[in-house]
């Protein structure tokens, strides 16, 4: 692989101009292609397989009229000390609410009056206008949400209070100052890593070029593949990670390679034929993370997965062909002002310097020409003197971090969870001192039966415990199923709520289903929790595999797999102990606490275990290009860390800016996803990757690198390291002199011993 890489590199440095012109005409058509594309939906939002689910399939039969799935909005009035909302004066004002709610838009399918549906409060202080839609929240237009809007805002005054909830006013999260401010930090680390604007700007743009064909693509297509909105939210996160990291790997190594005095076209060659065979390795694996979501067997989440792993494969492709092109339009500003004036006296005589650098390298040569280590061989020096402290301090560390994680409950957040700024929360507020908490959660029964079967169901769901009120069975039309809606004691997110489902199931028949949005986000954490392990086993057991075809050890992998699982469950138990337990709460601006996303496991497993595979491959294949080159294996880490330890500081600090940059929305769901994204960056770079690989390497020695033979027979030989290019650097059959190859067969007990560096 990494010839035919090498091959690519140096022809697309050759013909830049065609190179870029191609990948210019491919975001040109894309961008067209967007642009002319009809407007997408919100796909519809489905969880095959669940009770909750079936129950809204069968009221879209019975029920047709219902609008099962369409948007709500409650109005709530809260009336001044000293009056009610029986007042003449107040009921007025509600009158004229209702009017206008009904006349607002063409998209509203019904509009209920309180005072006919029973929607005042006891003791009259509050009262609330119920709104059915005909669409789902995504599919309302803004003339819609502006009319609902400006509706409250003229039911104002006389000392009433109005609030609006439901998701009638759910909109996709807007990009904050957070987020440019993660942004602006990236090209800082950037510019601070390389010392070049030129450098720095590279990554920047190419990450740019991939997210906006990726993103337009998916745009372009959405109406036709029924993509949902939102479905190019996690491929534009994921395609700037991997994009700027990928094309940072490359950077360095060619830079790295100029520094050998090697010509620039060479140094492209060298380049994409070396970091990019790790590229490409590390793409696949997050392109296996995110394709692996169709385990979870949810719709959206499967489009959400296939969409970004797309965008990943083309962050690898602009690595591999864009990226040499750009180099060779930079020319010497890729490089800074001292290391250009250190290269272009190391190029004086470049035959005898090719020479020497390649010689160096086959003996495991430290390669610093005299200068002073850097922090990356300083610190892994360090850790090969005291493994085992490193390793216990790195793994205990995580591990009390972890804790909290044992007390993890799963649930899907409301508007309960919302900064009281927000119209929705004062509304959840209103509604939960003017009728219980239970109320802005209510559960929907639906009986697939005569009026007998649901007097019935009403008589079973009263016998059960933790309902606050059940209404009377509406049937429909043909009088084959009824409808009826239980109000729990506790708020929609809590334990007790979830307890009373399970309850009224197990209580009801099979012709009795139980759903709306509290019982839905119920069955969709158990289906998340479900799925979990084997969406784990497959991601990491394939990675497994690929990662062993990569290393060619059994034992390097299997680290790998262990120190990402350490640092996903650390990350983990940050966020129960933030967004669950309230700890620093208000550092992070969490207002409410309750349970974690459902789908925050899943999520960080599928985008932490992609990054964390690129800092491991990026990181440990320089360590095996060292060691089939003839390196003991202390000298090894020290070579994989010289060389590799500030790219992978700075990518990660990159990752850790931008993820952090979402702590700062106002949305709970996008904080919480900033958050546990930034913390598990931080874990798995600087303490798994920087500190406990290079402890766990160091302690075993030769035997890190141990296969079997006859496994090392079947495994393919990709050659990641790049010993096919040194090998046709040398001469004859003196190419392979002094290296151990990658045949498997190494027998660590007739090999050195680790030695100290």
């Amino acid at each position: 692989m990494a010839t035919f890489l090498y091959k690519l590199g140096r022809s697309a440095f050759r013909r830049r101009r065609l190179v870029a012109l191609l990948w210019v005409a491919l975001l040109a058509l894309a961008g067209v292609g967007a642009a002319t594309a009809p407007t997408a939906t919100s796909s519809s939002f489905s969880i095959p397989g669940t009770e909750a689910q079936r129950a809204f399939d069968l009221l879209e039969q019975r029920f047709p009229e219902a609008s099962a799935d369409g948007a709500t909005a409650r109005v709530v009035f809260k009336a001044p000390a000293g009056q009610s909302m029986q007042d003449p004066a107040n009921k007025a004002k509600v009158a004229t609410t209702v009017a206008a709610l009904k006349s607002g838009s063409d998209q509203i399918a019904r509009v209920t009056d309180p005072y006919t549906a029973q929607a005042v409060s006891r003791d009259g202080s509050t009262a609330y206008v119920s709104v059915a839609y005909k669409v789902n929240a995504m599919e309302l237009t803004d003339a819609t949400r502006d009319a609902l809007k400006e509706t409250g805002e003229a039911a104002q005054g006389q000392g009433l209070t109005v609030e609006i909830g439901g998701d009638a006013l759910q909109t996709m999260p807007e990009t904050g100052a957070g987020e440019v401010v993660g942004v602006v930090i990236a090209g800082v680390v950037l510019v601070i890593t390389f010392g070049s604007l030129v450098a720095a700007g590279l990554p920047l743009l190419t990450a740019i070029i991939g997210v906006g064909i990726g993103v337009s693509t998916i745009t372009a297509l959405a109406s036709v593949l029924d993509l949902g909105s939102t479905t190019s939210t996690l491929a534009m996160m994921i395609g700037l990670a991997v994009g700027i990291d990928y094309a940072l790997f490359i950077v360095s190594r060619y830079r790295a390679e100029l520094a050998e005095g090697r010509t620039k076209e060479e140094a492209a060659g060298r380049a994409t034929g070396t970091a990019g065979s790790a590229v490409v390795f590390a793409g696949l694996t997050v392109v296996i993370a995110l394709v692996g979501l169709a385990v979870v067997n949810i719709p959206m989440l499967t489009k959400m997965g296939f969409a970004a792993a797309g965008t990943v494969v083309i962050a690898v492709l602009i690595a591999l062909t864009l990226i040499p092109a750009l180099l060779g339009f930079a020319g010497d500003k890729v490089v800074g002002r001292k290391d250009r004036k250190r290269n272009a006296a190391a190029a004086q005589d470049t035959a005898a310097a090719q020479d020497t650098a390649d010689l160096a390298k086959s003996k495991g040569d430290k390669g610093d020409r005299g200068e002073k280590p850097n922090a990356g061989t300083r610190w892994a020096r360090f850790v090969i003197r005291r493994p085992l402290m490193v390793l216990l301090v790195g793994v205990l560390g995580l591990g009390a971090i972890a804790l909290p994680a044992a007390s993890l409950e799963m649930g899907l957040p409301d508007d309960g969870v919302k900064p009281v700024s927000a119209t929705e929360r004062r509304a959840y507020d209103l509604l939960s001192d003017g009728f219980g908490p239970g109320f802005n959660g209510p559960l929907l029964v639906v009986v697939d039966g005569d009026k007998a079967a649901a007097d019935k169901t009403v008589s079973s769901i009263k016998s059960v415990e933790g309902w606050a009120a059940v209404t009377p069975p509406t049937p429909n039309k043909a009088g084959d199923a009824a409808m009826i809606t239980v109000i729990p004691k506790d708020r929609p997110s809590s334990v007790e709520t979830e307890r009373l489902v399970h309850d009224i199931r197990d209580a009801t028949g099979d012709d009795v289903l139980v759903t709306g949005a509290t019982a839905m986000n119920i069955d969709f954490s158990q289906k998340m929790n479900d799925a979990l392990l084997p969406y784990l086993a497959l991601v990491v057991g394939l990675a497994f595999l690929l990662l062993m075809v990569v290393f060619r050890s059994v034992l390097v992998p299997l680290k790998a797999a262990l120190g990402f699982l350490l640092s996903v469950v650390a990350a983990l138990g940050a966020v129960v102990a933030v967004f669950q337990w309230g700890w620093l709460g208000g550092l992070f601006g969490v207002e409410q606490t309750g349970p974690i996303m459902s789908m925050m496991p899943i999520f960080m497993v599928g985008v932490v275990f992609g990054l964390a595979m690129d800092y491991e491959v990026f990181l440990v294949t320089r360590m095996r290009e060292a060691y089939v080159h003839g390196a003991r294996p202390g000298e090894a880490i020290v070579t994989g860390f010289r060389h590799g330890a500030r790219v992978v500081t700075a990518a990660a600090v990159i990752m850790i800016a931008v993820f952090s940059g979402f702590i700062g929305s106002s949305e709970q769901m996008v904080k919480m996803i900033g958050f546990g994204l930034a913390v598990a960056v931080l874990f798995d770079a600087f303490v798994v990757r920087m500190a406990i690989v290079p402890a766990v390497l160091a302690l075993l020695g030769h035997k890190a690198w141990w296969l079997p033979k006859w496994l090392g027979r079947v495994l393919p030989n990709v050659d990641v390291e790049g010993e096919g290019l040194a090998a046709a650097a040398q001469d004859g059959s003196d190419a392979g002199r002094g290296g151990r190859g990658n045949d498997g067969g190494t027998d660590p007990d007739k090999d050195r011993e680790l030695v100290s560096v």
